[in-house]
């Protein structure tokens, strides 16, 4: 299975300690160097990225059509462009990716696309996480992950949790 990420799903699992669901999850990602700086930039706010120097189940890997990247970076952030680029690039089974625009960019090139907290939704349903309040509850404060009202209650729903 061939997973890429763009920068949000990791460094807001890195944030609160949750980014070994990644792994358990899917295996292994992959994340295009401009995500993996992005990432790495968090080390500059006071943030512990140690966790990602460890994670040898990310890999760092470039998109190779340039031409394509440039050409979402009229729509998108690079980070995004990048992401999409290597997932159409390496025939992605999914692409995890929060942002709305980039989500529905990906979305009409014809990929698959899960945002973070369908990352959370489905550790749940493997049984990797007892509990995703707690996790959800750290991205609301600890990283400041917007959630709807409407969206914390229903995905809690979904999972059989009560908000």
């Amino acid at each position: 299975m061939i997973i890429i990420s763009d920068t949000s799903p990791v460094s807001n699992l890195l944030r609160i300690h949750q980014l070994s669901l990644l792994q358990r999850l899917y295996g292994r990602i992959v994340i295009p160097p401009i995500v993996d700086a992005e990432i790495r930039a968090l080390e500059t706010f006071g943030i512990d990225i140690a966790a990602l120097s460890e994670a040898d189940w990310i890999v760092v890997q470039p998109a190779h059509d340039q031409a394509l990247v440039a050409s979402l970076q009229a729509a998108l952030d690079l980070g995004e462009a990048a992401a999409i680029a290597l997932a159409i690039e390496l025939q992605a089974d999914r692409l995890l990716i929060d942002e709305r625009l980039g989500r529905q960019v990906a979305q009409r090139l014809g990929l698959k696309v899960t945002g973070l907290l369908g990352v959370l939704v489905a550790a749940k349903q493997n049984n990797l996480i007892t509990q995703l309040k707690p996790i959800l509850d750290a991205l609301v404060v600890q990283a400041k992950f917007r959630v709807h009202p409407d969206l914390y209650r229903q995905i809690l729903q979904d999972v059989n949790e009560s908000s």
